[in-house]
């Protein structure tokens, strides 16, 4: 029933909470009606209603109404949330799950304490993975430590288990401070975040999208200080080093902003995408950051779009028998996140690719951040899933536009971002070897 809405019962004292009267607005939407149980992809693998958007609701709003009452049940449920908004994508009714959760999952951390060893895991994942440098030695270390790997904690093993067999040369983009010139004469000037575990995972992400921007007379800037969008740690309740992040962040391209002539904010990963666009409304009422979050956010854009707009076609290179076949997998954080699926597609093909789309697109592979070293049984599962359906699909390569995607499906059909097939059809060096 479309016009059942949900009831609540905020006491007037409650609702003197701008954070609780954001909820009471979101949850009065809801209308039960359940078609966001479809596309949950943990609800899909349990069947279990609590670990369904409409059952987290549910239990949400107890929570956040009456937190006396509230067990470390409700914790379990919500972090088995991948956080990867497709309910948003299906929800007739608008309830913005998105902040929902967060908000639901802040309150829960005050609540009910998590046990030592998942809060030392958060901790440690907060300080290593957002630094580039830190995270290249932890893999450095994590070859050895999986040697140990019998000895050690479930979550531990788990974590080493995620870790890439094969180090990779840190990127040198983000290293300091940086301006990529096209050879002609430039008609545009975008900033790119460099990002923060794509530059120890896989420096060629970067390198191609610059190219392909220079080539399309795009001047690209690269501020040392702007290291990472600050995701990770806000997702799993860091709030302290998520906020110094995007102040850093913020502050240093407000700089380059008061320098005028910024076409865009680019992302070249659709999770720090996401992040960036949200700003507005995570700190939109900071007095010292608010300003420039609403800017920022409004120039925010993921990489494909900004090529969509320019004359691509220019500089491709023609492919009379064509390029190959491709399976694009469409990452959560870019079509239900920024409502992004189609126009990836539509670039690869203008790129001389044939596409295929694997069965189930929406549902989320199990990255998700760093959910795969938290929720190591329901993400390797996902994962499982996702490679079934990719292998359906029968092509010999796969592109996505987010890196965690890349390193959860990685392997026998290898798996590359979206800009590097593009920048292959443009001279670039091909994404897969051999």
């Amino acid at each position: 029933n479309l016009g059942n809405v949900m009831q609540t019962h905020f006491t007037d004292t409650q609702l003197e909470d701008p954070q609780l009267r954001e909820a009471d607005s979101i949850l009065r939407k809801c209308v039960h009606c359940g078609f966001c149980t479809a596309t949950c992809p943990t609800y899909v693998m349990t069947g279990d209603e609590r670990d369904s958007p409409r059952g987290r609701i549910w239990m949400m709003r107890e929570l956040l109404e009456s937190p006396d009452s509230v067990s470390s049940d409700t914790g379990y449920h919500l972090d088995r949330c991948l956080g990867c908004l497709a309910c948003t994508t299906t929800c007739p009714s608008g309830v913005d799950y998105h902040h929902l959760i967060e908000i639901g999952r802040e309150r829960m951390d005050k609540i009910v304490s998590r046990p030592a060893g998942d809060r030392m895991m958060r901790w440690l994942l907060a300080r290593v993975i957002p630094y580039a440098g830190r995270f290249r030695v932890m893999m450095q270390l994590g070859r050895i430590g999986k040697l140990f790997s019998p000895l050690l904690p479930a979550s531990m093993r788990a974590a080493l288990a995620k870790l890439p067999s094969r180090v990779p040369a840190l990127d040198r983009v983000g290293g300091k401070t940086m301006h990529f010139k096209p050879r002609t004469s430039s008609t545009r000037r975008v900033i790119l975040l460099a990002g923060c575990a794509q530059r120890a995972l896989d420096p060629g992400i970067n390198a191609s999208t610059i190219r392909v921007l220079n080539k399309l007379g795009v001047e690209v800037t690269v501020r040392q200080e702007a290291a990472c969008c600050g995701a990770l740690a806000h997702h799993i309740g860091e709030s302290k080093a998520a906020h110094q992040t995007v102040r850093a962040a913020l502050l240093a391209w407000r700089e380059e902003l008061e320098r005028g002539d910024v076409d865009a904010i680019i992302a070249n990963a659709s999770g720090c995408g996401t992040m960036v666009k949200d700003y507005a409304h995570m700190v939109g009422d900071d007095p010292e950051l608010g300003a420039i979050a609403r800017q920022v956010s409004g120039l925010a854009r993921d990489i494909t779009e900004v090529i969509a707009d320019l004359p691509l076609e220019s500089i491709i290179d023609k492919a009379p028998e064509g390029r190959g076949t491709i399976t694009y997998h469409s990452a959560c954080s870019l079509q239900h996140g920024q409502k992004i699926h189609d126009l990836p597609i539509r670039l690869l093909r203008e790129a001389g690719f044939e596409v295929r789309q694997p069965l189930e697109p929406h549902l989320c592979c199990g990255s998700a951040g760093v959910y795969n070293i938290l929720q190591p049984e329901m993400a390797d599962g996902l994962r499982q899933r996702k490679l079934d359906n990719i292998a359906r699909a029968g092509a010999p390569m796969v592109a996505a536009g987010n890196i965690g995607c890349i390193q959860q499906l990685d392997g026998d059909i290898p798996v590359r971002h979206t800009i590097q097939y593009i920048d292959w059809a443009s001279g670039g060096p091909p994404p897969v070897q051999g």
